[in-house]
């Protein structure tokens, strides 16, 4: 019994995953928000934080960039400075900013689908276009079209690559080949890569996540990244996150869009649970991904068992499983209707990544293994019509 197996229940807690739906009966494994208490030294803290009583505007101390620079240092081999960082309030007002930064209206920005719904909506509320490069999906594994993205790299217009790295939905980690064979065709043609890395650390143990910053001093000094603690510590709610640039003439213009997108102020909160997460919290981290994996093997063994006829896309990183459900024959959005409704369980409809997502489904497996459990026997109720009471554990 480990710490992540107790259920803990956050209905009524103003919870955006718990709370969304005014309906007791449903599970959901949604949202990428996990279903786990934090770390016991970053809830500590807090708790001294919050004994003194007063919460007003806040600086961020010399610790907080320390504690980023050793993190990334002494676990990634990725090597910045604290001048390198600005901080924000979260990585997507980040992508906002950045593309509001290094582009203009009407530029293109190449992302690969399918992918993080609000890189869409970023794109979109800078008046840019999302060029698609869409990942090419074979025997439950995406891999990268690489003649497509020299083509839409090659396109004048097309002026950022947004990278997920590792990718949310398809599971991957991008190995070193792709991303330097990313960068080159990059920076062959002009386009800044943008790489979101908000799911570094939740990668299992014989995958390998590497900063694209950290492929040279060459692709650090043309590139941005975006960094949290906010998904592995499971802290969304403090709202921090920091854009990495080593690039003075970049970070200038993003640090401009910052203040103009009045994103430029933290909370206190954030400021001290990132700086613990960074300090004394790799142990609690270490237990959390070997959690995670379980519960993957888990997932994969009850498909394997009772719903062979739907593939579960391979899971290098992340706690966001990718799952083929055509064999439904309806849309993505209707399955989820489909699901809440007649089986009490919520998931992302894939058709939300982009059109490369219709027909899958995405499951969020950051939870105990019981609740897990109990949303893979409601799940199966529909995806093959089977009483969930009837199946032996």
């Amino acid at each position: 019994m480990t710490p992540f197996d107790t259920p803990i229940n956050r209905r009524h807690t103003n919870s955006s995953k718990w709370d969304r739906l005014a309906m007791e009966n449903v599970i959901p494994l949604w949202v990428a928000d996990m279903d786990f208490k934090t770390a016991p030294c970053i809830i500590e803290a807090l708790r001294q934080r919050v004994d003194h009583g007063i919460f007003g505007y806040t600086l961020v101390p010399n610790e907080y960039y320390k504690a980023t620079v050793d993190w990334f240092s002494v676990r990634h081999n990725w090597k910045f400075e604290p001048s390198d960082i600005i901080y924000t309030t979260g990585v997507v007002p980040a992508i906002s900013a950045i593309i509001k930064a290094l582009t203009h209206p009407g530029d293109k920005v190449i992302v690969q689908t399918p992918v993080y719904n609000c890189f869409f909506s970023s794109i979109r509320n800078n008046g840019c276009i999302a060029s698609e490069n869409s990942l090419i999906y074979s025997d439950g594994y995406y891999t990268i079209d690489f003649e497509d993205l020299e083509t839409r790299a090659a396109d004048p217009e097309a002026k950022l690559m947004l990278l997920c790295n590792p990718h949310n939905p398809s599971g991957r980690v991008w190995n070193y080949n792709e991303l330097t064979r990313i960068y080159e065709i990059c920076s062959r043609n002009g386009v800044t890569v943008v790489s979101d890395e908000i799911h570094c650390e939740l990668v299992f143990p014989q995958f390998k996540y590497i900063p694209f910053c950290s492929l040279s001093d060459e692709v650090a000094a043309n590139s941005v990244a975006c960094i949290s603690a906010s998904k592995a510590f499971n802290l969304a709610g403090l709202q921090i996150a920091n854009i990495v640039c080593r690039n003075e003439e970049m970070r200038s213009k993003i640090d401009k869009a910052i203040n103009i997108n009045e994103v430029c102020d933290v909370n206190p909160f954030g400021v001290i649970a990132t700086i613990k997460a960074y300090t004394e919290g790799a142990q609690w981290l270490a237990q959390l991904v070997d959690y995670l994996a379980e519960n993957y093997e888990f997932l994969v063994n009850f498909f394997q068992i009772h719903l062979p006829d739907y593939p579960v896309t391979r899971l290098e990183g992340t706690y966001l499983v990718w799952v083929d459900c055509r064999k439904m024959g309806i849309s993505s959005v209707e399955l989820e209707e489909k699901l809440i409704r007649d089986a009490g369980v919520w998931l992302n409809p894939g058709s939300m990544y982009g059109a490369d997502g219709e027909g899958f489904m995405r499951i969020n497996i950051a939870c105990p293994r019981s609740r897990l459990e109990e949303g893979l026997r409601r799940l199966l109720k529909v995806l093959k019509d089977d009483p969930y009471m009837d199946i032996p554990s």
